[in-house]
């Protein structure tokens, strides 16, 4: 992979956007996770409710999923693609107006969603609560985000495309396809309006979104992270080049056939159930190339692990996304499917992928990003950084082994029938034998959660350190090498 002169261009980039998705991403980093011990402490105490249908746990667990996704994910995406896109094109974004546009546009979309879900007004499709006027506001700020970036990415100063902006071009182009074709609907009134679709045909449609909110935003988009982010703090080229676009090309061409298999055993054709749990199983290959990649870019840099915490953060991330791309697989055929489906096991799984991959590369990248970003050569405290690495990983274990416990426990218990065929446990049972598991889980998502406060105190002391960087000479050899 030959690297690219070391000749430098007058050139500015664009760090305000930048810096501003950063700090929303832990603004609502903190807010999302923080929402999610709150609900996580609703099961253990259902009091806290307090009485009020605003407060009830299916009227905030939306605002919960909504933020954590679309807010603190989604705020990282843009931080980071924005970042990645101006550094390997070696050119600033087209346009600062539109760069300012996408970011209040994504603020008031997520305000709008979290003011609205309390108050009922809701399409109650997962991750596609948003009523029909918020979806139109996603829509047009999204459709500016995919101008902002592939129109940088045509006046980029390179010959070739850096294989992250792939991932993260994917990302753009499906999740804007799956959000417009899954919010079709009828308006009847400003807040309320009806899908297009009807029956199993709404399902089908609703989890082919599902999974690739799963799919593109939370797997495809932050490999964009892995593939710029570990080689720029390991100092070590990307493994294999050419392993990243097999892994690209298989990746977009299985994932988003996988989504039947959140509705086995229900009414959807079985044919379409089986090509779902096919598609997923063959999903293990290119997911687990693209965890393989990422490791062996450490090869011969093992040794920086002892001693750099944000390294620490980012291999971890990829550890738990070869174990969360494994297991997804095996939970889509059809037996296992049977003891897992609507159990705490489902939880667990999810959140392998939200807090061990997602929300772990994230603070790794920011962690990389915000001393660029305001003149520092590191951040404020290295010893902070590595007590949130533990306090990470140490709440990302509780969690997952409480509702992995929590999930077998309640698939076995609500298939266990007595001689004559009626049921040996009821569900209050099942509840109470889970009860233990929703208080590590608390424990757990408690511990993550104040990691992120920890955070936010490190950037704020590395902010009134340092100094917003506005304009730099671009060095073209402090980039990855792209081939």
């Amino acid at each position: 992979m030959p690297i690219q002169s070391s000749t430098q261009i007058d050139q500015s980039y664009n760090y305000e956007v930048v810096r501003r998705f950063t700090l929303a991403t832990l603004f609502w980093g903190i807010i999302g996770m923080f929402m999610g011990v709150f609900i996580a402490a609703q099961l253990v105490w259902p009091e806290l409710s307090f009485g009020l249908e605003w407060t009830t746990f299916g009227r905030l667990r939306p605002i919960h999923t909504n933020v954590v996704i679309f807010a603190f994910g989604g705020s990282a995406l843009f931080a980071t693609s924005l970042y990645v896109v101006q550094r390997t094109s070696r050119i600033r974004l087209i346009s600062d107006g539109l760069a300012r546009f996408v970011f209040w546009g994504w603020q008031a979309c997520i305000l709008a969603m979290v003011i609205s879900y309390p108050l009922g007004i809701t399409t109650s499709k997962e991750y596609a609560e948003m009523e029909w006027p918020i979806a139109i506001l996603v829509a047009v700020v999204w459709v500016a985000y995919g101008y902002l970036f592939f129109g940088t990415i045509a006046r980029r100063k390179v010959k070739h495309i850096y294989v992250g902006n792939w991932f993260f071009g994917a990302f753009i182009i499906v999740t804007g396809m799956v959000h417009v074709v899954n919010h079709l609907s009828v308006p009847v009134s400003l807040f309320k309006s009806y899908s297009v679709y009807s029956g199993a045909t709404d399902a089908m449609i609703q989890w082919w979104y599902g999974h690739s909110v799963v799919g593109f935003i939370l797997t495809v988009g932050f490999l964009g992270i892995m593939y710029y982010f570990v080689p720029k703090q390991a100092e070590r080229p990307i493994y294999s080049y050419r392993l990243s676009i097999v892994h690209f090309w298989a990746i977009i061409t299985l994932y988003i056939w996988a989504g039947p298999h959140h509705l086995h055993y229900t009414a959807l054709p079985d044919w379409a159930q089986s090509i779902g749990m096919a598609m997923s199983l063959v999903l293990l290959a290119p997911s687990w190339g693209g965890m393989i990649n990422g490791m062996m870019t450490l090869s011969g840099a093992w040794h920086k692990l002892r001693e750099d915490p944000i390294l620490r953060f980012l291999v971890v991330a990829l550890a738990f996304y070869g174990m969360s791309t494994f297991e997804g697989p095996m939970m889509a055929i059809k037996t296992v499917n049977s003891l897992s489906h609507y159990t705490d096991w489902t939880i667990g799984h999810v959140h392998a992928g939200a807090l061990g991959w997602v929300a772990m590369i994230s603070i790794g990248a920011l962690y990389h990003m915000l001393p660029k970003l305001y003149g520092r050569s590191q951040m404020y405290s290295i010893r902070l950084i590595n007590v949130h690495f533990w306090m990470g990983t140490i709440g990302t274990v509780l969690y997952l082994a409480a509702m992995w416990v929590n999930g077998i426990t309640q698939g076995l218990m609500w298939r266990a029938v007595n001689a004559d065929g009626t049921l040996t446990y009821s569900f209050v049972e099942g509840l109470q034998a889970s009860h233990p598991g929703y208080l590590v889980r608390l424990i757990g998502g408690g511990i993550f959660a104040s990691g992120m406060l920890l955070m936010a105190f490190n950037a704020w002391m590395t902010i009134r350190a340092g100094h917003a960087v506005e304009n730099l000479r671009i060095d073209a050899a402090h980039e990855p090498a792209v081939a």
